[in-house]
């Protein structure tokens, strides 16, 4: 199966990847007279090493399990949504809905449900990537590790919730016992890494 990129895609997912890494940033940094430049650059590259590839990665498992079904599909970023997520990381909130993965084609309830699944399931392979150097890493390192096991467990726990456009709700629509065994671990870990470990 060879994954091809349109010169849009390439441009949305970009976008959306720097986009979010501000947006990150931007919370993570102290008021705007509480920081130095080098400290801005470094939370930026950490933003972007964890919060960026979470998204990045997430949306692309989506893309190539729906390719994988012989459908067309592409990321199309939300631009306005994107600069809500700026403004909002502005005054200490964010909402982040980057945008989505859109295919073509006729679906099998399964289908859809494996195309949602795939999103949250890259999220916790992720968090188990980056919890290594959470936990044994050092200095920036375990920086990394520990703001990309937070990350990734929020994201997979938020995204399997039952509700709307969210991906959970369109797993439940497959398959109740495959989101029941996904769902309540990722809520689980995603609480535990938010007010247990996390930085928030």
């Amino acid at each position: 199966m060879n994954i091809r990129f349109s010169t849009r895609e390439l441009l949305d997912l970009g976008a959306a990847w720097v986009a979010l890494s501000v947006a990150f940033s931007l919370l993570l940094l102290p008021g705007f007279s509480g920081f130095s430049v080098p400290q801005a650059i470094q939370t930026f590259g950490l933003s972007f090493l964890t919060v960026g590839v979470a998204f990045l990665l997430h949306e692309l498992a989506h893309k190539v399990v729906a390719m994988r079904f012989g459908k067309i599909a592409e990321f199309r970023a939300d631009y306005g949504m994107l600069f809500v997520a700026i403004m909002g990381a502005l005054i200490g909130f964010l909402f982040a809905a980057p945008g989505a993965v859109y295919h073509q084609g006729r679906s099998t309830l399964r289908q859809n449900g494996l195309i949602a699944l795939a999103g949250p399931v890259t999220n916790l392979v992720l968090a188990a990537i980056f919890a290594p150097l959470a936990f044994f890493g050092s200095g920036f390192l375990a920086s990394i590790g520990g703001l990309g096991l937070t990350i990734n467990l929020f994201l997979a726990a938020f995204n399997m919730i039952p509700f709307g456009p969210l991906d959970g709700n369109t797993v439940k629509e497959w398959s109740l016992p495959v989101f029941v065994a996904v769902f309540v671990p990722s809520l689980a870990l995603g609480l535990w890494a938010l007010f247990g470990f996390g930085l928030f």
